[in-house]
């Protein structure tokens, strides 16, 4: 499974804040953001990715994430000159999805709790899985209808009358059929390829599963001054309260086994003197004690 971070667009959401850095860059408590959809994946065992951006933006991601070596990734990167919907990074991304299966997530998307993405990563095999939370403003997002034996019927894209307050947020995992579905495709009225289109022709095909994500998970959209200040306070109300980080790829790393102990010391060694650094420092601290 390979996985695609969509960090473009203008931002004009966060102006004047996108004036300084693009909006996956923000800060979120105490990381940029594009570290929490990361982390999502890596938790998902994703290990391979590609970033899209802007080319302004581009090469602030480049200084900030690197080749994805230090935390055992590799990361590539794609520009996306024009937004023209999020569909559309299946075919900027395509010679790096070559003909695996792959996963997108919204580089402005903040998800916690749970084990719903884990096992949708563990369990997929072929077609397409999406997601269904429930929220009180569901004409905003792309909205998923289901029939009284919880199976997916329609999905309408920010519908004027919801038939259902289940939105559908963004993280996708598709089978390698998404690049030709995308292809196919023509810009919708606003002149975009939607990707609930993708979802419908994979609905079409009887080849979509919506897995509904359970109360008590947080989706956090930090698009918003206000969203991304909510967020942030959220964070911090979560990590000081169990002593935690949320969207930290090191640690996320490490846990998979992806970087070794040892190699978490190194880096550790790198980062300058700071909360973060004390949280990693106790991460190995507590590992080494248990391996002894």
């Amino acid at each position: 499974m390979k996985g695609i971070i969509l960090a473009g667009g203008a931002g004009s959401r966060l102006f004047p804040l996108t004036l300084v850095a693009s909006k996956q860059l923000q800060p979120v408590y105490d990381k940029p953001m594009v570290y929490y959809p990361l982390t999502t994946l890596i938790e998902g065992g994703v290990r391979e990715f590609c970033l899209i951006s802007t080319p302004h933006d581009l090469p602030r991601f480049r200084q900030l994430l690197g080749d994805g070596k230090n935390w055992g990734l590799t990361i590539e990167y794609r520009e996306q000159s024009k937004p023209e919907g999020i569909a559309q990074a299946f075919l900027i991304a395509e010679s790096f999805i070559g003909k695996d299966d792959v996963t997108l997530i919204l580089g402005d998307n903040i998800f916690y709790g749970g084990d719903g993405f884990h096992r949708a990563f563990t369990e997929f095999r072929s077609g397409a899985t999406i997601f269904g939370y429930h929220v009180h403003d569901p004409e905003r997002y792309g909205v998923v209808e289901f029939d009284a034996a919880g199976k997916a019927i329609s999905i309408e894209e920010k519908p004027q009358k919801p038939r259902s307050n289940y939105a559908v947020p963004g993280l996708y995992v598709y089978d390698n059929d998404v690049v030709a579905i995308a292809k196919a495709l023509k810009p919708s009225a606003r002149g975009e390829l939607e990707i609930t289109a993708v979802n419908v022709e994979y609905l079409r095909r009887g080849k979509l599963r919506v897995s509904r994500l359970d109360r008590g998970f947080a989706w956090l959209d930090a698009g918003t001054s206000s969203s991304l200040h909510e967020a942030s306070a959220y964070v911090q109300t979560i990590e000081k309260r169990q002593g935690i980080k949320i969207g930290c790829p090191e640690e996320a790393a490490f846990r998979k086994n992806f970087i070794s102990l040892e190699e978490l010391d190194k880096l550790n060694a790198k980062i300058p003197n700071c909360e973060y650094r004390d949280y990693l420092i106790e991460l190995v601290a507590e590992a080494k004690r248990l391996k002894n």
